[in-house]
This record gives C-alpha cells, sequence and structure tokens, in this order.
C-alpha cells in the first residue's frame, strides 16, 4: 500500500496544469484588480497560476509617496492575504508581483501561495527604466520552492534579459519559471523559447496589456503575448497582444528533470564553470 502511494505521488507531480491570466490592471483600485483575477479563476481548475508584475496596482508610479502608499509588507499585506485566500479557496498555487514594503525600503516583489498559505517571496533583481527611481534591487537572490506540485522559481519581467536568471533558477532544481511581467520591450516573447531550451525549463510568463500615461512622458504600452514555453522551445500557448484571458497547458515536469541532449550530452554536466568567469 505504500508503495502505491509514493507511486501515486510521483505521478502527481510529474504532471502540472499551469496557467496565467493576462488583463489590463487599473492603476491603484486594488479591489477592482482582485475582483477581475477572482472572476477569471472562478470555474478554473489549475495547479498554478501566474498573474502580472504589480498586478494589483497598475505599473507607472510617479513618485515615492505613490509607492508608499500602495506598497504592502509581505505577507501581512492585503494582497498577499488575497492571494492567500484564493489560493485556499481553489486548491492552487499562485505566483503574482507586487510593490513590496519593508521599513522605509520598497522592493518590486512577487509571492507565491498556496492550499496551505503563504510560502515565499522573491525581491526582482534587475530593476527596468523608471523602477529603478522608487525601488531598491532585491536583495533575496533567486529562489526555488519545492512544493507538492513541482519545483517552482520565480524571476519578474526584465530579469529575462540576463541569461543567468533563468540559468540559476535552472541549477537551483526549478521545473517551472514563473515570471510576472509587464512588458513593454518587443523581445521576450520570442526570446523565451531559448531560455527554456538553454535550461530544459518551462516558464509561465503572464503579461499585462493595455497603456498608462500617468506623468509627462512617453506611455508605457504593455505587449500582452503571455505564454507557456517547454523545455524544447515550444510555445505551448500564447495571448494575444491586447486581449484579456485566462490560458491554461497540461506540462510535463519529467522534461524538465531530464537534461540529456543525446547519449554523450548533458547540459548541466557538460559546463565548464571554469571558463564562464568575466
Amino acid at each position: 500500500m505504500k508503495i502505491l502511494c509514493r507511486a501515486a505521488a510521483e505521478c502527481y507531480r510529474r504532471n502540472m496544469k499551469a496557467g496565467f491570466f493576462q488583463f489590463n490592471s487599473t492603476f491603484g483600485n486594488k479591489q477592482k484588480n482582485f475582483d477581475n483575477v477572482r472572476k477569471a479563476v472562478r470555474f478554473a481548475s489549475l495547479d498554478l497560476l501566474v498573474l502580472p508584475e504589480f498586478f494589483a496596482t497598475g505599473y507607472q508610479f510617479t513618485s515615492k509617496e505613490e509607492v508608499a502608499q500602495l506598497a504592502e509588507p509581505v505577507p501581512a499585506g492585503e494582497t498577499t492575504e488575497f492571494l492567500t485566500a484564493l489560493s485556499q479557496e481553489k486548491g492552487m498555487y499562485i505566483v503574482a508581483g507586487l510593490p513590496e514594503r519593508s521599513g522605509d525600503t520598497f522592493y518590486n516583489s512577487a509571492v507565491l501561495t498556496g492550499p496551505d498559505g503563504f510560502i515565499g517571496c522573491y525581491r526582482k533583481t534587475h530593476l527596468f527604466y523608471e523602477e529603478n527611481l522608487f525601488f531598491t534591487p532585491g536583495d533575496s537572490g533567486f529562489q526555488v520552492w519545492d512544493t507538492p506540485i513541482g519545483k517552482i522559481g520565480i524571476m519578474i519581467c526584465f530579469d529575462w534579459f540576463f541569461p543567468e536568471s533563468a540559468r540559476t533558477l535552472a541549477l537551483k532544481g526549478a521545473e517551472v519559471i514563473a515570471h510576472p511581467s509587464n512588458l513593454v520591450l518587443p523581445y521576450c516573447p520570442q526570446s523565451m523559447p531559448v531560455r527554456c531550451l538553454e535550461n530544459r525549463v518551462y516558464a509561465v510568463t503572464a503579461n499585462r496589456i493595455g497603456t498608462e500615461q500617468r506623468k509627462q512622458s512617453e506611455p508605457l504600452t504593455f505587449i500582452g503575448q503571455s505564454q507557456i514555453t517547454s523545455p524544447k522551445a515550444e510555445i505551448l500557448v500564447r495571448a494575444g497582444s491586447d486581449e484579456e484571458i485566462l490560458m491554461t497547458a497540461d506540462i510535463d515536469l519529467s522534461l524538465s528533470r531530464d537534461k540529456k541532449l543525446n547519449q554523450y550530452n548533458d547540459l548541466f554536466k557538460d559546463r565548464r564553470a571554469e571558463f564562464y568567469q568575466s
């Protein structure tokens, strides 16, 4: 009987139903954004849901004071509490981005919640554009959480631009990289297949849509095109550039665990790290 239970658990961990919700966040209206997410997943059955960067607040802050008004402690803030409650209600794991307050310091962060509650927080390592005016570069380092549905790593938006981000997560054992984003540059959708291929991992990129112009500068138009990418560089699902949509894919985690390219080459065993120093 115990052998059968172990086999069933391993079978469960081989397969995951992952998804993202792509939508246009309303700046400063957390409750409206919460309601939008809750409505989107009302009838969904998922193991892992990834939401965009700053999904509940909007993105284009105009001052440090505005950040202070909308940022929250983790895990005590209302956004983490909402995500925890939703995880427990739906029996799923959620990764979502939010502005985090830690004393007088602010981070661009993402939290992982599950049916048993709050699990962990990642602080964005590589800040993009005007984020540098308001936020402090993350100090958490890249982390991977071993959950009952698989090993989940997190990077946020512009982190993807640095190959070391996904590589570090993969070396730490990530099978799926959750990637909350507010992408405005056009490169990521076409580049993630390479990131996934070179690390043999899945990635769930959850971007947003819409335009924000809250200051006297060029508007920020978010490119959408959220997607789930496989370790074989396949785009399993991809959203359009301007559609609000929940999309899912069934993924086989055994593909992430197998780093062999052929009988002679293993992606990680063949690394020669002693020659990679700058």
